[in-house]
């Protein structure tokens, strides 16, 4: 009967097929498999409450979300939106373009940042979208969505590229203990250098098609004129 302690991996399959809360299914399907693996409850709440505090790091993550919300509820977006306004000549194309170097720059030197929930969603989203508001005026929905997606892509972009040119770095350790224990003597440093030869392409190419973008906008929408008007 050593199959039975198995069922804890058919109510998380038909947990999750009828869509019932993810937490509750995963700590019910634990507490079932604990018991009918000879485990006390006592000795089940054990060993969650270790497991939880072995692995709480995990958990900090969200604590940024409230923290945001209050942000955001106490106007960050707004004077987000208000400094890139007062900026002259700041396309939304520059200004994710420089928030992709920012994110690189913090990957060289081991920054780590959850970026989307913490700063493209309320600041980098809402920025970009106020310089092309301060060039273009209002512009379509379908752009802003557009506008939205580059914002998202970029910080992927810049963050994926970039995270092992700091040789500390967990990918870094983990390619070259790979490569060292399949017999291949491989030095974290010349990971490194190889790392930042690919985020200095990807930046780049990063570059070229937030530029092509402001093109591709200035052609649609023209410039705004100081008095608000749009140039032909």
């Amino acid at each position: 009967m050593e199959w039975i302690k198995l069922i804890g991996i058919l109510i998380i399959l038909v947990g999750f097929i009828f869509k019932f809360d993810t937490i509750a299914v995963v700590i019910i399907a634990a507490f079932t498999t604990a018991l009918v693996s000879g485990i006390s409850i006592t000795e089940f709440f054990t060993l969650l409450g270790e497991a939880f505090v072995k692995n709480r790091i995990v958990t900090i993550f969200l604590l940024t979300l409230p923290m945001i919300g209050i942000s955001e509820r106490f106007g960050l977006r707004q004077q987000a939106v208000i400094l890139i306004e007062k900026m002259k000549g700041l396309t939304t194309g520059r200004f994710i373009t420089l928030y992709a170097l920012i994110r690189q720059l913090a990957g060289l030197f081991g920054i780590r940042l959850s970026a989307q929930p913490q700063f493209v969603r309320p600041i980098v989203n809402p920025m970009a979208q106020a310089a092309a508001n301060a060039r273009y005026g209002k512009i379509s929905e379908a752009d802003e969505e557009i506008i939205k997606a580059k914002s998202a892509a970029n910080e992927n972009f810049a963050n994926f590229f970039a995270q092992n040119t700091f040789a500390a770095s967990a990918g870094v350790l983990l390619i070259s203990g790979t490569l060292t224990s399949l017999g291949y003597e491989v030095q974290a440093t010349s990971i490194v250098l190889v790392a930042l030869i690919i985020a200095g392409i990807s930046f780049v190419l990063i570059a070229i098609d937030n530029f092509l973008f402001d093109l591709k906008m200035d052609r649609k929408y023209g410039k705004k004129s100081s008095k608000g008007g749009q140039k032909s």
